[in-house]
């Protein structure tokens, strides 16, 4: 599966009239591409802003559930951040829920496996003992993994995924009453462009064209997929298109009044004061962290966060003994669209390579 969030090629479905007739949205998050796009967030800071809570009590809830060596020895090295991992890692019965997709994984005959892998080592160092999950045994402590992955750092957070998901849906239902396929297909985001007869995705790391001869395709959204679609490597597996429910404008685009002289409409819109606090909870802060950085005090910090919460622009989450605020979608969506540069401190963070329960560079990374 290609996936590395750059434009350095394109990567098109052709469809046929009854491609087109087959295309549809999947009912539910994935819970397999939930796990494989969750793992690139730990491996680069980009949109790290969008998902700041769940970036910090991720990791501590898979320190203190004694996870954090099976996921940086195991699953980040199996999904690594770059043109490719094995599809067999994301099977289609996933879309009936974690326990089909998982006995998916189980029952891959051995030789799709090694095959997959032996892609994956031409890509990056595989650790030798990942050979083994040729054997069926071998990927049964895999699924254990993956299970117990879900389970402290995705299920948690089930209910927004689901809500989030169910939002999208809904948002491209309108796109098809309006545009029919093709305006469901128009509609996916920026980096998507439908070129009859061909959807086009300019941010993919090769070249690559699939031909759905009849088969259709699969949108599947993705709560933590953050920008660049995403598909399987092999053309010869059921087609999928997973794609982020985070849709910016478009760069270049047209944009009028205030906004486009440097965009203040957050400062007409809130107040100076209320807008920088909005924009200091980007990358996740606390009361204190959010009145220095918006140049406030803490008393007055806490009369912007309440009122921005009020509003469902912020979320406020207790962690340890501090309160951490984090934007909502309808948040981000309002700062993406009306910021040129992120705030200070906003996707600044681990690089690839970096230990994800440290923060300190991993040996020999």
């Amino acid at each position: 599966m290609s996936q590395v969030e750059r434009v350095l090629a394109v990567l098109r479905f052709h469809f046929s009239a009854e491609d087109l007739a087959r295309t549809r949205v999947a009912a539910a998050p994935h819970p397999l591409w939930e796990i494989a796009s969750s793992l690139h967030r730990f491996q680069t800071p980009a949109g790290r802003w969008a998902y700041a809570h769940w970036y910090r009590t991720a990791r501590a809830r898979l320190r203190e559930a004694g996870l954090q060596g099976v996921v940086r020895q195991v699953l980040l090295p199996l999904f690594p951040r770059t043109s490719y991992w094995p599809d067999f890692l994301t099977p289609l019965e996933g879309v009936a829920g974690l326990e089909a997709g998982l006995e998916a994984i189980l029952a891959t005959p051995a030789d799709r496996v090694a095959a997959e892998l032996a892609t994956l080592a031409r890509i990056g160092r595989v650790p030798a003992p990942l050979g083994r999950l040729t054997e069926k045994e071998a990927r049964a402590e895999l699924v254990g993994i993956l299970r117990a992955y879900h389970r402290t750092v995705i299920e948690p957070y089930d209910e927004w995924v689901h809500e989030s998901v169910h939002t999208e849906r809904v948002r491209l239902a309108r796109h098809l009453l309006d545009g029919g396929t093709e305006g469901l297909l128009e509609g996916l985001g920026p980096a998507v462009r439908w070129r009859h007869p061909r959807l086009e995705i300019g941010t993919y790391p090769t070249e690559h064209d699939i031909r759905l001869e009849g088969r259709g395709l699969l949108l599947i959204p993705s709560y933590f997929c953050w920008k660049g679609p995403v598909s399987l490597a092999d053309p010869r597996l059921p087609p999928v298109l997973v794609h982020s429910l985070h849709h910016e404008v478009p760069p270049g685009s047209a944009r009028t009044g205030a906004d486009a002289a440097g965009s203040p409409s957050l400062e007409l819109l809130l107040g100076r004061a209320r807008a920088a606090v909005l924009r200091a909870t980007a990358a996740g802060a606390t009361t204190t962290e959010a009145a220095r950085l918006a140049g406030v005090t803490p008393a007055t910090a806490t009369h912007h966060t309440t009122a921005l919460r009020d509003a469902g622009l912020i979320t406020s989450h207790r962690h340890g003994n501090t309160v951490i605020h984090t934007l909502t979608l309808l948040g981000a969506t309002m700062v993406s669209r009306n910021v040129r540069h992120a705030p200070s401190g906003i996707g600044q963070g681990l690089l690839p390579g970096a230990d994800i329960f440290t923060d300190r560079p991993v040996q020999g990374a």
